[in-house]
């Protein structure tokens, strides 16, 4: 299955208590979990859906203590923004002039990386 975001994308956050606002600038994705179960695919959103871990103290984290972190945001609740005008887009699909297909923003039609 292929999924209209990828790592790297920078995206609008659409519902949620941590959803953008029409002035706010897009954020990057960190990363993406695929599953088959659509209620299982997320992707991690950078400064988005911050909770508070509380933590032992570890090798890695030795003084433990509270931690913020960057929760999963289900992938329905995201829009990727589109390169040409920078407002959020739907995705298509579509095969390049080598054959190879590409992701476009169905506003401007201008091809994703």
């Amino acid at each position: 299955m292929k999924y209209p975001i990828k790592k790297g994308d920078l995206v609008f956050v659409l519902s949620g208590d941590s959803k953008h606002t029409k002035d706010e600038k897009p954020s990057k994705v960190l990363e993406v979990f695929y599953d088959e179960n659509p209620r299982k695919q997320h992707a991690l959103v950078e400064g988005r859906n911050i909770v508070k871990r509380h933590t032992k103290p570890s090798a890695t984290n030795p003084q433990g203590g509270i931690i913020e972190k960057e929760a999963p945001i289900h992938i329905s609740n995201l829009m990727v923004a589109d390169p040409k005008t920078g407002q959020p887009s739907r995705i298509g699909r579509r095969k390049n002039a080598e054959g190879k297909s590409e992701r476009y923003a169905k506003k401007s039609g201008e091809a994703l990386k």
